[in-house]
């Protein structure tokens, strides 16, 4: 029999509160005001000093609780960072300003910390919000009596899921406000298995950021005691908060590290301390850029002997999007990054005296080292005794074997740790020079951490691939030119990129939340005709057409864009520098910029930032592209989770590029993007050959699973999951008679059929027909998942008649193989939301023109959103008319909320009127009504004898006899009261 949730509950507060895990149990702290009770009384014996001895007065203490209850999670995470490591309330006494610490992050496990577990907190429900409930959480860890951590448990009867989902529904109540919107972090288990992630509101979460722990060698560490052993004892926990959070400035988000991360970084303080350089392997896409930062930043923090920490990349403007990420995430830190723009202000923040962290060019170091700075001089002698920690990303690209001797020779105190997805080894290594380092390890040291391409998809921190290898075969490289460099060529390439990519560029998906791609060519010149010749296709004037499937998915596909990089821009022509002036007309006609041949600069930055989308206004389709060609440009240190597919019409790239450059699209983003798609046009044998030696190359240590999968091996694997299901079920119609046993195998290897279907139908070379082999249909698909979802149902329900110890069936998978449109309520939500960001006009020029824009284009997808889900579409244009009459109201409003408090009043005021109708208790009708499922009512029998029948017939002269009056109250709540608030429920 599964642990009862209660059982589990204890066992992981003894966990935490023994010897080594240095919490304590309040069993005393289960109300909002003894919680504030606590926290007062541990700020005041925390700032006796300070306050004179004299408590906190009750007006004092209002104003500090205020401050303390955030607009959102990301809010709290500003105020936690504090002032050098130093967490601060400040309160008015007479004419002086008082200080007081809350939180001093340098105490860890000491001085004056206070760590604190609670359990079974009762989230009251507010009496002013009609529709609110009653919540209460399960186990919340507190640093000096703040909730910074919380957990939620469920029995192996559940998935962890459940646990997830629970969270997400407390967080769009509003459950999480006052002193609980301080969380940091969350953490879910089902006993058997655990994960955490950030806090962050309802619509932002992303369960596919949800991450388990793993120990130092990459092994999963999954039981719910072992996690709190190695990740939620002290001081693991505080520097989970306080070491290991990152906060994005430009995405408003909270970020945690993940466990690779936090190793990485751990390795790279250990070898500081012992004096030694080295190189941390991180396969690109799995965070690099947030590692570095990280890195980079707590070295100067813990080595005091580090003056200065210089984070080195290399001018080419791929690198912008480093730069700027760097940026954002010390906007709200403790260190300041300099980006050095000019040599001078290098050369002037070396000099001073401040320990901190610079982020500057490769170029402008080496400038600084070989032509500024005068030997002999006070300036170049202080310079060069520097103790110096470089931190360099892509680090064999950013930083050539030569120009590293060079600057460590100046640098005699040095430290150097360079980061890569791609090391160089010995079977890719450097071309021999002299006695110049050919690898990566013999530029920097050994290896002080890794985690492989094959290591990062098992987990789950980026996608597979799907590698599609097209073109003619066997072609002599005299033929092949002739064939590849054909316009014909070019057509046909077009076509799979246009009419033949549907799935690739996700137009299933609402029409704001559709994918990108990239088509890279060999040359500029080839870019150029591709970007001509898809000009003349979109305006109907070759012989080429766009199908009518895909215009009526996205009627304005295919927005696209043409980039080269600057050192591409400095071969100059007069060819050249025409066609990018006329595709920066084009560009600036699609977006209503404005951009000149003399900023290409600024054009491109603008367009890191569309193709990244991580400003809410780029969620608007107006504002997206959805294909962008290139050369080399963006195949490299850029990252846009949305972007999907990459298509190469170009010879075979090195091992490393030809890495790179397939990461650039296997970046988490939603539960529909399953793979990183790759297809390639030119010489698909030794295209094979070349991403094969490139995925062995850089999969070591692997687990021996396919990390790219073509054509064929789809196929083979969709007939298998086929042929199976057929064996269980030959059609749809039989799954009803199977036994609950049979029913669950039926429910893992339809979800196995789906998996596969979905991944076939992505493929270019994919179209119905070829079902035909296996003498299978969209049709038939659809009618097995109608099963499947009634089957999950069916599950959900308890058997009395089958063992209590069953395995339980958890619904916690997406189906990805439909193929129906569909408007989301999340994605709708988060259009508003970025919207109500808008009206702030300290932070953005108000627009009133642009907010206009963007309201009209809500007002369309909630149109078509109502169609399916009229009760919710007139709720939601509700909002946006109140938005529009109002705009001051939603200044630093968390609109999802405001929306889920709507929503939850009208659900409870139609379950309050057929309760009062049926003379039934109000909430006995809300369980009923929240746990309706397939038809049926969870306790239906118990619902009608609560009942009061004689109040009824008290009441009524005319009462019904008691069995038509229970068989007319549960019809009217399956076909009235359910259909009335069905639309609204979750």
């Amino acid at each position: 029999m599964a642990e009862l949730e209660s059982v589990m509950e204890k066992r992981l507060i003894d966990q935490l509160c023994c010897d080594e895990s240095q919490w304590t149990y309040r069993p005393d702290i289960r109300t909002e005001e003894q919680l504030w009770n606590n926290f007062k009384y541990i700020l005041e014996q925390n700032n006796k000093a300070k306050l004179n001895d004299v408590p906190l007065s009750d007006s004092e203490f209002a104003k500090i609780k205020n401050d303390l209850s955030h607009a959102s999670f990301y809010d709290a995470g500003k105020w936690l960072v504090g002032e050098n490591g130093k967490v601060y309330v400040h309160v008015q006494r007479g004419n002086e300003t008082l200080h007081l610490v809350v939180i001093n992050n340098e105490h860890v496990a000491g001085g004056t910390s206070v760590y604190e577990v609670i359990n079974q907190y009762q989230a009251f429900k507010s009496e002013d919000v009609e529709g609110d409930r009653d919540r209460r959480f399960d186990v919340t860890l507190l640093i000096n009596g703040i909730p910074l951590i919380h957990i939620e448990l469920k029995n192996k009867e559940h998935s962890y899921m459940d646990a997830y989902r629970q969270i997400k529904k407390y967080i769009a109540e509003g459950k999480f406000h006052g002193i609980f919107s301080n969380v940091q972090m969350f953490v879910v288990s089902n006993a058997v298995d655990t994960k955490y992630f950030s806090a962050a509101r309802d619509t932002e979460l992303n369960k596919k950021f949800i991450t388990g722990w793993l120990d130092e060698e990459n092994h999963p560490v999954c039981d719910y005691i072992e996690f709190a052993s190695a990740v939620l004892k002290i001081p693991e926990a505080h520097e989970m908060i306080a070491r290991y959070t990152v906060l994005d400035n430009d995405k408003k988000k909270l970020l945690i590290l993940r466990p690779y991360q936090i190793h990485a970084i751990e390795a790279m303080r250990a070898a500081s301390k012992q004096g030694k350089s080295g190189f941390i392997w991180h396969t690109t896409g799995s965070g690099k850029t947030m590692t570095s930062y990280k890195a980079t930043r707590n070295l100067l923090m813990d080595i005091p002997a580090i003056e200065k920490t210089v984070f080195l990349i290399d001018r080419k403007d791929l690198d912008v999007q480093t730069k700027m990420a760097f940026q954002s995430y010390a906007d709200n830190d403790t260190i300041d990054v300099d980006d050095t723009d000019f040599v001078d202000s290098l050369i002037e923040k070396m000099a001073d005296d401040n320990r901190q962290m610079i982020v500057t060019t490769r170029q402008k170091m080496q400038i600084m080292v070989n032509r500024r700075l005068k030997e002999g001089t006070k300036l170049y002698e202080k310079i060069k005794s520097l103790k110096v920690a470089f931190v360099v990303d892509e680090c064999h690209r950013a930083v050539t074997p030569q120009t590293k001797r060079d600057l460590e020779r100046f640098f005699a105190n040095s430290l150097w740790y360079g980061f890569t997805g791609t090391p160089i080894f010995e079977e890719n290594s450097y071309e021999q020079k002299g006695d110049l380092p050919q690898t990566t390890e013999q530029l920097y040291g050994e290896c002080l951490h890794s985690y492989t391409i094959k290591e990062a998809i098992h987990d789950e921190a980026v996608l597979g691939f799907m590698v599609e290898n097209l073109g003619a075969k066997d072609l002599s490289a005299d033929d092949a030119k002739k064939v590849y460099e054909t316009e014909e060529h070019m057509r046909k390439v077009l076509n799979v990129i246009l009419n033949q990519s549907y799935d690739k560029f996700g137009m299933n998906n609402d029409k704001g939340r559709t994918y990108e791609a990239i088509l890279t060519t060999g040359s500029i010149e080839r870019a150029q005709k591709y970007y001509d010749l898809l000009k003349k296709v979109k305006e109907g004037k070759d012989e080429l057409k766009i199908s009518d499937t895909v215009h009526k998915a996205l009627p304005d596909f295919p927005k696209f864009a043409i980039t080269y990089s600057l050192s591409e821009n400095e071969e100059v022509s007069t060819v050249n520098q025409d066609k990018m002036k006329e595709s920066l007309k084009d560009y600036s006609e699609m977006f209503g910029s404005s951009y000149k041949i003399d900023a290409i600069n600024a054009y491109n930055n603008n367009l890191n930032e569309r193709l990244a989308r991580k400003e809410k206004k780029y969620l608007d389709r107006g504002q997206q592209l959805d294909l962008v060609i290139v050369v080399d440009r963006l195949l490299t240190g850029f990252d846009a989770p949305c972007l999907s597919t990459l298509f190469i019409d170009r010879q075979p790239m090195a091992p490393q590029n030809i890495i790179q450059a397939f990461s650039r699209t296997n970046r988490l983003f939603d539960n529909n993007k399953q793979y990183g798609q790759i297809v390639t046009f030119q010489a698909p044998k030794e295209y094979k050959d070349a991403i094969n030696t490139a995925l062995r190359l850089y999969s070591r240590g692997g687990d021996g699973n396919p990390i790219a999968e073509d054509w064929d091996d789809v196929k083979a694997s969709f007939s298998i999951s086929l042929k199976t299901i057929r064996n269980l079920a030959q059609t749809s119609q039989d799954i009803a008679g199977l036994s609950r046993k049979q029913k669950k195998a039926f429910v893992h290897l339809f979800r196995a059929l789906d998996h596969d279907f979905a991944h076939l139908k992505s493929f270019s070379v994919y179209e119905p027909h070829i079902l035909d082999e296996f003498e299978f249909s969209e049709s038939e698909y659809e009618d097995y998942a109608a099963m499947y979802k009634n089957v999950m149902e069916e599950l959900k329900r308890p058997d009395n008649d089958h063992d209590s110890d069953e395995e339980p069936v958890w619904d916690d998978y997406d189906l990805v193989a439909y193929s129906k449109l569909r408007i989301d309520f999340e994605y709708i939500v988060e259009l508003l939301r970025g919207v109500v960001e808008s009206l702030d006009q300290s932070q953005n020029d108000f627009d009133e023109a642009e907010f206009e824009i963007r309201i009209r284009a809500i007002k369309e997808i909630i149109a078509e959103f109502a169609s399916d889900n009229q009760k919710l579409g007139v709720l939601l244009t509700q909002v946006v008319d109140e938005i529009e009459k109002d705009k001051e109201r939603f200044l630093g409003q968390d609109i999802s909320v405001i929306i889920n408090q709507m929503r939850y009043s009208v659900i409870d005021a139609e379950i309050k009127k057929y309760a009062e109708k049926w003379y039934l208790d109000f909430e006995d009708v809300k369980y009923e009504a929240f746990h309706f499922s397939d038809g049926e009512l969870a306790n239906e029998n118990k619902l009608k004898d609560s009942a009061d029948y004689a109040a009824y017939k008290e009441a009524n002269e005319d009462a019904l006899p008691k069995f038509k009056f229970r068989k007319l109250m549960i019809d009217e709540f399956k076909n009235v009261l359910m259909p009335e608030i069905a639309s609204l429920i979750d």
